[in-house]
């Protein structure tokens, strides 16, 4: 069993000069759910390589038993290290995705026609779909084969605009996640700041925020189990 892990590739908090990127815990804590439960992660980024870390996310108060075991990880270390470039990938060699989030992929996951094309493509193919945190925000211009919105009437949830305001980044991000599924026609909704919630709508999994990356992983393994996806 597979699962490709998708990591943004833009480092740059718009016009403040401040570092950004994918968000610690959002990668490692799915990444070591689907390790132990026996699938092999595959990490990718638009630009391939390694992908920038949002710096934030490794401070202290954010550092995990997760992402401590993944940075004293040297295989895992070298997956980050060498992610593979997206535009490499086919979804026929994978029995799921999830996205990471971070602020980063508001800027290219969002705008990435390669990403686009991947979520699309996951869908029709019948394949479960991840995204934490942020990473709802990328599924704005993924749309259905009638060219509908890929979330209008779903059930979803993404960083919430309080969260957004908490950390102060309500005026530099180029758009806020809640806002923009709703704009969409999802049915949207949320729990208290900060704290896990994880919505299942048929194939597609959401998560709000960090602490709801490694419940969603969990999700997309019931899911592949499930639909018999997953490969020996």
């Amino acid at each position: 069993m597979k699962v490709l892990i998708v990591l943004t590739s833009h480092d740059r908090l718009g016009d403040t000069g401040r570092e950004t990127g994918f968000w610690l815990e959002e990668l490692a804590a799915p990444y070591y759910r689907f390790k132990d439960s026996g699938a092999d992660p595959v990490i990718a980024s638009p630009k391939g390589g390694r992908p920038p870390l949002d710096p934030k996310s490794n401070e202290p108060d954010f550092r995990t038993d997760e992402t401590r075991r993944f940075e004293d990880d040297p295989e895992a270390m070298a997956a980050l290290e060498h992610s593979v470039r997206l535009d490499t990938v086919s979804v026929d060699d994978f029995d799921a995705v999830f996205y990471a989030g971070g602020h980063g992929p508001l800027w290219d996951l969002a705008e990435d026609h390669v990403s686009i094309r991947l979520i699309e493509t996951t869908s029709r193919a019948g394949k479960p779909l991840a995204l934490v945190c942020h990473a709802p925000g990328v599924l704005r211009h993924a749309v259905d084969p009638d060219g509908a919105p890929l979330v209008e009437g779903r059930r979803v949830t993404g960083f919430t605009n309080g969260e957004e305001e908490a950390v102060g980044l309500t005026e530099v991000v180029p758009f806020l996640v809640e806002d923009e599924l709703k704009r969409l026609g999802a049915d949207y909704s949320k729990t208290g700041d900060w704290l896990p919630y994880v919505l299942t709508d048929g194939l597609l999994v959401t998560g709000q925020n960090p602490a709801s990356s490694g419940p969603a992983a969990d999700a997309l393994l019931a899911l592949i189990a499930e639909t018999g996806e997953g490969r020996a």
